[in-house]
């Protein structure tokens, strides 16, 4: 597990560890509060992907494609079969990033059960900065 404590304009920090770390294609939990910055670091992902454009968070729509091989999911509204009947689960063979937002562990299981390569990153207020806990699942 890697820890790292970084504000907004140190984001990059966590980016590039997250590249080191990373294969081309896993899936990313994002685990924390309302307003953590769940969304924020998804924006700094893209943009070191070379997204171009708004990245906003899917509630409504529940994912966003922002490229070929980034794709974001905001699991907050439905529940873990909800997201199987939806068809969302065949999304994760796609070549690339699936960034998660709201999934849980039961979620996570089923995901590692099937042979997916799961990394999580914790996010917690830190003084005036964010804790980042980043680890392979």
């Amino acid at each position: 597990m890697k820890e790292i404590i970084a504000s907004l304009n140190e984001l990059d920090t966590v980016v590039n560890h997250l590249n080191k770390i990373v294969p081309s294609s896993a899936i990313i939990f994002l685990i924390g509060n309302l307003a953590a910055g769940k969304t924020t670091l998804t924006k700094k992902i893209a943009k070191a992907k070379g997204i171009e454009g708004e990245i906003t968070s899917p509630t409504f729509s529940l994912q966003q494609c922002y490229a070929k091989n980034l794709f974001h999911y905001d699991l907050y509204r439905i529940e873990n079969h909800e997201f199987m009947e939806l068809g969302l689960f065949e999304e994760f063979d796609k070549e690339g990033w699936h960034i998660l937002e709201w999934g849980d562990v039961s979620l996570k299981n089923f995901l590692l059960n099937a042979g997916y390569e799961v990394f999580t990153v914790k996010i917690e207020a830190f003084e005036e900065k964010r804790k980042y806990k980043i680890e392979k699942s």
